[in-house]
């Protein structure tokens, strides 16, 4: 069935309209009719079963039949600061992340970062990627989409790290990550640029936010790979995965 995600609230019984975007998916793309059946979520972690009631060209209305009991969410509350990196690299990286579970993911740029954006470009970029996050949350049964920040520098206060368990993806740390053992639920994940990281950022992460430097193994990953490799520790050991 397909899954829609709108902000608006939701409650069986009352009728809500879809956003424009929403819409134009519906009737243009996947060409649903009147009493088709997909279903609905929204931030509040809940997901309805619903008609369509409305396909028109200026409005496609959806009613929610009833609330359906799933929970796709994990128990590992999961942060990804992804070092940002060029063409296409960071949106297969967003939208596996969401796949994996990430919860909150924080865009930055460091040391090695190459191509950084202007303003304007930026908020367009930003756009683009909860665009990605949206529909793989959809895609992947989830009941939440994940929140992502607009960019900001690594060596910024992070303040979303304060009280998670942080590890820094370094290739030259002789520390796996899988060999660690978390205090509570919340985990996060910082992840390089191509290039990876620089020692000195690796030091300041130390020193700001406790974080371990950990390794994923003997062979080099790519910036986009490693942090969905790190994701998918994390769910395996201590989350829902497998």
């Amino acid at each position: 069935m397909v899954r829609i995600f709108i902000e608006a609230q939701l409650a069986v019984g009352i009728a809500v309209d879809l956003p424009t975007d929403k819409a134009h998916h519906v009737r243009n793309v996947l060409r649903l009719e009147p009493g088709s059946k997909v279903t609905l979520f929204n931030q509040d972690g809940e997901s309805y079963e619903s008609s369509l009631t409305n396909v028109s060209r200026s409005v496609v209305s959806a009613l929610p039949n009833r609330r359906v009991l799933s929970n796709a969410e994990s128990p590992v509350i999961t942060t990804l600061v992804q070092g940002i990196s060029r063409g296409d690299r960071m949106d297969y990286a967003l939208q596996k992340a969401v796949e994996l579970g990430v919860n909150h993911i924080i865009p930055v740029y460091t040391a090695r970062s190459a191509g950084r954006l202007d303003e304007k470009r930026k908020v367009r970029k930003l756009e683009h990627w909860k665009g990605i996050v949206q529909h793989a949350s959809e895609q992947a049964g989830r009941n939440m989409v994940p929140t992502i920040d607009p960019i900001q520098e690594l060596k910024e206060n992070v303040l979303a790290l304060v009280g998670a368990n942080v590890y820094v993806l370094d290739p030259l740390s002789k520390t796996p990550l899988s060999k660690q053992k978390p205090s509570g639920n919340k985990i996060a994940i910082i992840a390089g640029p191509e290039g990876g990281f620089d020692g000195n950022e690796i030091h300041q992460m130390s020193l700001r936010y406790g974080a371990t430097p950990v390794s994923l193994g003997p062979r080099t990953l790519r910036t986009e790979t490693a942090a969905v490799c790190a994701l998918s520790v994390i769910q395996a050991l201590w989350g829902d995965l497998g």
